[in-house]
């Protein structure tokens, strides 16, 4: 890029005192364009702590200026700023995230504020926002969409565009905690007996797997010899079909389960070479572990449907297929498993959120302990 062009820079390392103490920054210079009525350079100025932090600001800057799709920060609405935000800065989500993100922006960011100009955002225009939308919509959602905005006015701190994030001090609506329904695994189980989901529903009730996870788990993350899981993958559902994508938390984990589970694997092992011959040519190889009858994988509506139908049978109709995991992670903690231990196999991104979901299984065993080692006292002190 020529000298004086639009998008060109410079950066320099700067020093100030201050009180007798001596400070190091980074500032840098991008070219804009041109004055139109002087021709003279129009330059925005960044600074940051390190030369990196400068470097990536006028990089963005600069890449905006080529596209010809940069403005003035002064100038941006908020809806502009949004529109930038989901097309430049969400290339790295999920397709799932970078869908749902969109959709909260253009079903209630923009047509609310879309219109203000970003640097006179302030903190009381959100919060009114905010609290409009309580008035008609679940607290969760309500802290989705505020998560939206919040992580998009970060990115415009970040560029210097803003010199604070105004959504940062707003007051939410208290989230409701939804009940946990655990289920009667021996009921389900007996009532599951035949059900051509049998051996799905079996593996994930002692595994406690996401309905994503288990649907697209493939033969090739079963290890029989060591006896373990590895979930790396999931299977998502849009429109025009399913694709394959991390577990909902970016990281792979491998679960040891307990060994019938590894059994309960090979007998569907057995089950889909019955299945294949039946199917002949009309099998696909796809890998899946469980299978329609030509060998793709299970749809998402067909399980639930089934899953509903069994749950019904036992008398636990507002019961879902996730709380065979919720069922899981509850017969773990009772059965002594740490919560740490609990965490690893359902994949959550920290104990301590696992501990405030399971909070009340905690508590039941406190009391419980407690009682044991009354029990003990009683019986070694001969009371």
């Amino acid at each position: 890029m020529g000298k004086g062009a639009s998008g060109a820079g410079s950066i320099r390392k700067k020093t100030v005192t201050r009180k007798g103490k001596t400070y190091t920054y980074w500032e840098g210079r991008v070219t804009t364009g041109r004055h139109p009525g002087t021709g003279k350079q129009i330059q925005k100025s960044f600074s940051g702590k390190t030369q990196k932090e400068v470097l990536d600001k006028m990089r963005a800057a600069a890449m905006a200026v080529s596209d010809g799709t940069y403005q003035e920060p002064s100038k941006l609405t908020l809806g502009q700023w949004l529109d930038i935000w989901e097309k430049e800065y969400l290339l790295g989500k999920k397709d799932s995230t970078r869908s749902s993100y969109g959709t909260i922006i253009r079903v209630h960011l923009t047509p609310a504020m879309g219109a203000l100009k970003l640097q006179s955002l302030a903190p009381h225009h959100i919060q009114s926002f905010i609290n409009g939308l309580s008035d008609s919509l679940e607290p969760s959602t309500v802290h989705n969409i505020h998560m939206v905005l919040h992580y998009a006015l970060a990115k415009a701190v970040k560029l210097d565009y803003i010199p604070k994030n105004p959504a940062a001090e707003c007051e939410l609506p208290r989230l409701k905690r939804k009940e946990i329904h655990p289920v009667d695994v021996a009921a389900f189980l007996e009532a599951a007996k035949g059900d051509k989901c049998e051996l799905l529903f079996k593996v994930d009730v002692f595994t406690g797997m996401r309905r994503g996870e288990i649907a697209g788990l493939t033969w090739k993350c079963v290890d029989f010899r060591k006896g373990t899981i590895s979930v790396s993958q999931q299977l998502q559902k849009r429109k025009g079909g399913y694709y394959f994508t991390t577990p909902k938390n970016g990281k792979s984990r491998v679960i040891t389960p307990a060994p019938r589970v590894m059994e309960y694997l090979k007998e569907q092992k057995r089950k889909q070479t019955e299945d294949r011959l039946l199917a002949g040519p009309l099998w696909q190889d796809l890998g899946f572990v469980f299978t329609n009858e030509v060998g793709n994988h299970l749809d998402f509506n067909m399980i639930d449907t089934r899953f509903k139908k069994i749950a019904i049978a036992i008398g636990a109709p507002e019961a879902r297929f996730h709380d065979l995991r919720h069922t899981y992670a509850v017969n773990s903690i009772r059965a002594g498993d740490d919560i740490k231990t609990v965490q690893e196999n359902l994949g959550h991104a920290s104990a301590a959120f696992t501990l405030d979901v399971y909070a009340h299984v905690t508590e039941e065993m406190r009391k419980d302990s407690a009682s044991r080692m009354e029990a003990f006292m009683e019986e070694i002190l001969g009371l």
